[in-house]
């Protein structure tokens, strides 16, 4: 199922803020990737150097099963997410820096094509705890970045209800729920792996930069 956009969401860890220098949000940040940013985590990772660093953004991604519109319980918000699954928001840090400091919009240094690079999908039954999931992420088998939702500033179903005010969320859409601290640039030649621990077993996912 295609979906008709990707919403993510910025400086959702207050430790990620402070590492870019960032204030912590009081609110969400929500920013937009159109389908054609998607690509299989099989696909690898290319950017146009020319154009500056590439950094990886490893996050907790939620799929939408059914529509939200202007929800504001965040537990029946919450009952929308059908799966889930591990993501990188590639960001072309330099373009956005200079974006930034001209006060323009980051489109053109977070929307690319190839700027979403996803897992597969997990059914919520593998899944323990929305609520207190953790994840890693590797670089050349050295971790990165270590993810879990509760120290997220804004639990997932609230979240979730707060997006559905701005936007109408439709089944298909995604969720970058944002990234933990530990984010660099990438080169070529790496390889990266993100893991997800579950009920049953651990899914793991490689990367390769080109």
């Amino acid at each position: 199922m295609q979906p008709s956009k990707i919403v993510c969401v910025g400086r959702s860890y207050a430790a990620h803020a402070e590492e870019l220098g960032n204030a912590v949000p009081e609110q969400p940040i929500l920013f937009i990737k159109p389908p054609s940013s998607l690509v299989s985590h099989a696909d690898g990772i290319r950017w146009n150097a020319s154009l500056g660093s590439c950094h990886y953004e490893c996050e907790l991604v939620l799929r939408i099963d059914h529509r939200l519109s202007n929800i504001s319980d965040a537990e029946a918000a919450l009952s929308a997410v059908g799966a889930i699954t591990l993501g990188l928001d590639l960001t072309l840090r330099d373009v956005q820096n200079q974006l930034k400091a001209k006060g323009l919009p980051w489109e053109r240094a977070k929307a690319f094509d190839g700027s979403c690079v996803l897992g597969d999908w997990i059914t919520l039954e593998q899944v323990l705890d929305l609520n207190a999931l953790e994840y890693q992420f590797y670089v050349n088998d050295e971790l990165r970045q270590h993810g879990d939702t509760r120290l997220l500033l804004f639990k997932l179903g609230e979240l979730i209800a707060e997006i559905s005010q701005c936007f109408s969320l439709e089944p298909g859409d995604l969720i970058m729920t944002g990234t933990p601290a530990g984010v660099g640039a990438l080169s070529s030649g790496q390889q990266l792996k993100m893991v997800l621990p579950l009920k049953e077993h651990t899914a793991e996912w490689i990367v390769q930069v080109h």
